[in-house]
C-alpha cells in the first residue's frame, strides 16, 4: 500500500511524529489500538523494513519515530529525509498488541518509545469508560518531549527515571482482573516481566509488544538444510534481513522478535537469541530462533528452511 507523508511535526531534536495518509486519497484500513504498519524505507542499494506502532488511525495514521543513536538506517532516513508530499510503500495494519476485552482493569507500563502503542490505547478505554492505569518512565532530559504527547488524567502518570516507579508494590496491589501490558527498551520489560511473574500473574494476562529489532553483532553464515543454499550475514542486518536480501521469503511480522512468526528451526550452531517470545527452556534446547532480532555465536549455523 503506498501512502504519503501528510505532515512531519518535529517533537523534540530526536523525536518527530509523522502523518501518513493514501497517496491514491482512498480510505485507510481500519487499525484497533495496538496495530502497528511495516514501513518500507530506502536506503543506500537496498530498503529496510521497520514496524511502527500507529499512535492513531482513520483518515490517517500516525506514528512518532525517535532516531536511534547507531541508526542502521531507517529512523536516520525518515529524521533526515522525510518530507511532506513523499510516498512510501507500508504494509496493512497488523495488531499483535489488541486491548484484552475480558480485562476489568488495564495496568499499561511504558519506557522511552514504548510510550506509542498506549497513544492509541488510552482515547479508546476512555471512550469505553474502561478502568486503567498507565506509568511511563523516562529519562529527564527526554521529559519535555514526552510530556508534550502525554494525555491529561489522573489515570497517567509521568516518571522520570525507572526508580520513581516501584514495579513490585505496584503489580502487588492490582486486583486479580488485571491485565498487564508491557513496551519499551528490553531491560524494562524484562523487569517488569519477571516481577508479574514473580508475584505469581498469569501468564495470560501479562502482554507485551517490543520493536526493539536487530542490534548487529559478528558476521556469520547460514546453511538453508532444505533449499541447499548458504547465505552470508553481514555484522549490520539481521538474519531476516539477510534472507531477503538473498531472494527469499521468509515468514515475518513484527521484526522485533515479539509474535514468533519468524521462528525457524535450527539443525546445528549456536543461537544468541534476543526475541520476547521464546520461553527460556525453548531457548536452551537451542531447536529454534527468531531471524529477526536473533544470531549466530558460531560461525555457521543450519537451519531447516
Amino acid at each position: 500500500m503506498i501512502v504519503r507523508i501528510a505532515n512531519v511535526l518535529a517533537i523534540s531534536e530526536t523525536i518527530k511524529r509523522i502523518v501518513l495518509e493514501a497517496a491514491d486519497g482512498s480510505v485507510l484500513p481500519a487499525a484497533a489500538p495496538g496495530a502497528h504498519i511495516m514501513l518500507n524505507i530506502p536506503g543506500p542499494g537496498r530498503v529496510w523494513k521497520n514496524a511502527y506502532s500507529l499512535v492513531s488511525s482513520g483518515s490517517a495514521y500516525e506514528i512518532i519515530v525517535r532516531r536511534v543513536v547507531h541508526s542502521r538506517g531507517g529512523s536516520a532516513w525518515l529524521h533526515d529525509h522525510a518530507e511532506i508530499g513523499e510516498k512510501i510503500e507500508i504494509s496493512l495494519p497488523a495488531n499483535l498488541f489488541p486491548i484484552a476485552r475480558t480485562a476489568q482493569k488495564h495496568l499499561l507500563l511504558s519506557a522511552g518509545i514504548g510510550i506509542t502503542p498506549f497513544l492509541a490505547y488510552v482515547p479508546v478505554l476512555r471512550a469505553q469508560e474502561k478502568k486503567f492505569e498507565w506509568h511511563h518512565c523516562c529519562k529527564l532530559v527526554d521529559a519535555p518531549a514526552f510530556a508534550a504527547v502525554f494525555p491529561p488524567g489522573r489515570e497517567a502518570r509521568l516518571h522520570t527515571g525507572r526508580n520513581s516507579l516501584n514495579l513490585e508494590t505496584l503489580l502487588e496491589r492490582q486486583k486479580l482482573n488485571t491485565h498487564l501490558y508491557v513496551c519499551g527498551p528490553a531491560e524494562f520489560m524484562d523487569a517488569a516481566v519477571a516481577m508479574s511473574k514473580k508475584l505469581g500473574w498469569p501468564g495470560a494476562k501479562i502482554h507485551t509488544e517490543s520493536f526493539g529489532g536487530a542490534t548487529g553483532g559478528a558476521p556469520f553464515s547460514v546453511k538453508l538444510a532444505k533449499s541447499n543454499v548458504t547465505v552470508d550475514v553481514g555484522p549490520e542486518e539481521s538474519l531476516l534481513e539477510a534472507l531477503e536480501n538473498a531472494g527469499l521469503n521468509p515468514p515475518s511480522l513484527c521484526r522485533g522478535g515479539a509474535c514468533g512468526e519468524c521462528e525457524l528451526p535450527v539443525l546445528a550452531g549456536t543461537l544468541d537469541h534476543h526475541d520476547h517470545f521464546l520461553s527460556e527452556a525453548q531457548r536452551q534446547s537451542g531447536t529454534s530462533m527468531m531471524t529477526c532480532v536473533s544470531r549466530a555465536k558460531t560461525p555457521e549455523l543450519v537451519l531447516d528452511f
